[in-house]
């Protein structure tokens, strides 16, 4: 071969090489064909058309040329750049959606590729079985939860409760200062709620105390059901039961008192963690534990009976969140 036909083909290996990094989805060494058979580089820059010139890029696409998928997925194979959207946090968006009768916080959630706690925390639901039809709720265009700012906060010690990063809430929440002030509302990129709230919030953080169902008195204003004609605050919800029906705690805790009075009858409460307690009434004599004890959700704590101010068989069960009444209903599974 001649000098020059030897530069000849140094210089088609060359441009074959070029093309190879300046077209997208080509491997630097083989292409393959119909997935089945490959051509090397070197038999490339000899196929060139049938023609003495360099390989026309147009015409190589223009044939039924198979590219490899496993270099079409990996950026680094093929030196793709990864988009940008993919690796930077993006500000924070919101669509709105107005629910329909039939509307489930979790199907909502799954339809939009996002988790219940994102959808539960930035349209602040403080119960998912309390959600209406006709309602607008926010859709964001990633995941995460609200936080209020608390005095002593920084952006640092929020990240790492949550675990994430201080640039990314700073580029979520445009930020353009760090420093917080108390009661600053802040998205959280893929905070999630603690195990507690997602109970509470779901309506599963207590198990009933007894098996019947049946709620003869429901939380909240009644009047008085020994005939007086007063209008009083019922602060739990009375369940019918068969006398000596067993009482079960409704979630783990310490047994703060067990004791008895004219009103509420044989009664014990028991001491819950995230500022929970509950109180069971008018038992059947004297409850099987003692002050202190540790209880189990689901063990037995007493009987139902009649004992005190009461109308019949049936358990009063009251729950305090931080030492104030709540409804126990909006929190039963």
């Amino acid at each position: 071969m001649s000098d020059l036909g030897k530069y000849k083909n140094l210089v088609r290996v060359l441009m074959v090489i070029t093309i190879s990094f300046y077209l997208p989805g080509i491997n630097f060494f083989t292409v393959r064909l119909n997935g089945n058979s490959s051509l090397t580089v070197t038999e490339l820059s000899e196929a060139e058309n049938g023609m003495g010139g360099t390989a026309n890029p147009e015409s190589f696409f223009q044939t039924d040329y198979v590219l490899d998928s496993d270099f079409l997925i990996d950026p680094e194979l093929t030196g793709i750049p990864e988009p940008e959207g993919f690796s930077m946090q993006q500000i924070l968006t919101y669509n709105s959606y107005t629910l329909i009768s039939g509307d489930m916080i979790s199907v909502i959630a799954r339809n939009t590729g996002l988790n219940e706690d994102t959808l539960v925390s930035v349209n602040n639901i403080s119960n998912t079985r309390t959600i209406r039809a006709g309602s607008s709720i926010r859709i964001p265009n990633q995941d995460g939860i609200m936080y209020s700012v608390r005095a002593g906060d920084s952006l640092e010690s929020i990240a790492e409760r949550h675990g994430t990063t201080a640039s990314k809430i700073i580029t979520v929440n445009e930020l353009f200062a760090e420093n917080l002030t108390a009661g600053l509302s802040l998205f959280i990129p893929g905070g999630r709620l603690d195990w507690v709230r997602r109970q509470e919030i779901n309506g599963d953080l207590f198990l009933w105390p007894v098996t019947s169902r049946h709620i003869t008195s429901a939380y909240g204003w009644r009047l008085d059901p020994f005939g007086s004609g007063q209008r009083q605050f019922h602060t739990g919800i009375d369940i019918g039961a068969s006398m000596g029906a067993p009482v079960i705690a409704a979630m783990p805790g310490r047994v703060t008192y067990v004791s008895f009075d004219n009103d509420l009858g044989h009664h014990i409460r028991i001491s819950h963690h995230s500022g929970y307690s509950t109180l069971y009434a008018h038992l059947n004599g004297v409850p099987p534990v003692r002050p202190g004890a540790q209880v189990l959700a689901g063990q037995r704590i007493g009987n139902v009976g009649s004992s005190g101010r009461a109308t019949g068989p049936h358990l009063h069960f009251t729950v305090y969140k931080d030492g104030v009444t709540v409804n126990p209903r909006t929190l039963m599974r």
